[in-house]
């Protein structure tokens, strides 16, 4: 079984990560490569132009955010994480991208770079309470407009609310 394939990542992603770091200074905050799949932590501030730039540059051609996904955290430096999943026509290739979220739940929105981002981030407005400031229509998308809580946070309780 060759293992290389599991564990090199994809040339372009390798060379997207570079290419991001170096077009967008101080904003790579982190980059870890797991069984191949490349992860750029980057400034929260930054994550639209360099959503744009991977999409556009004519050598990564990231054309679709496959997800995107908040999670809530209780134990750590940060409280919250926006992960973007994005997938290269092109090129075959994935590359995932995250910002970290500690002194507020609010983000950027990317749906000026990906027209699918409407419904991922209503979703994790929804589940988790990630605002994401600039939105077109930020509203409940599973929950009732009424409900308070954001069920898959991780203070939410096991039995509900009210039970």
């Amino acid at each position: 079984m060759n293992t290389d394939r599991w564990e090199k990542p994809h040339p372009v992603a390798a060379k997207a990560a570079e290419a991001v770091a170096s077009r967008f200074a101080g904003a790579v905050l982190g980059t870890t490569i797991f069984r191949g799949e490349v992860t750029l932590v980057v400034a929260p501030s930054r994550i639209v132009g360099i959503g744009r730039f991977l999409k556009l540059d004519p050598d990564f051609s990231f054309d679709l955010l496959t997800d995107l996904t908040g999670i809530h955290f209780t134990d750590r430096d940060h409280e919250y994480e926006v992960v973007y999943l994005l997938y290269s026509y092109r090129n075959n290739c994935h590359l995932r991208l995250k910002i970290r979220l500690a002194e507020t739940n609010h983000a950027p929105t990317v749906t000026g770079v990906w027209k699918t981002a409407d419904w991922h981030e209503r979703e994790a407005y929804d589940l988790v309470g990630i605002v994401f400031d600039g939105h077109p229509d930020l509203r409940r998308i599973l929950m009732p407009d009424d409900f308070e809580f954001h069920p898959l946070r991780k203070d939410f309780p096991l039995e509900g609310h009210g039970a």
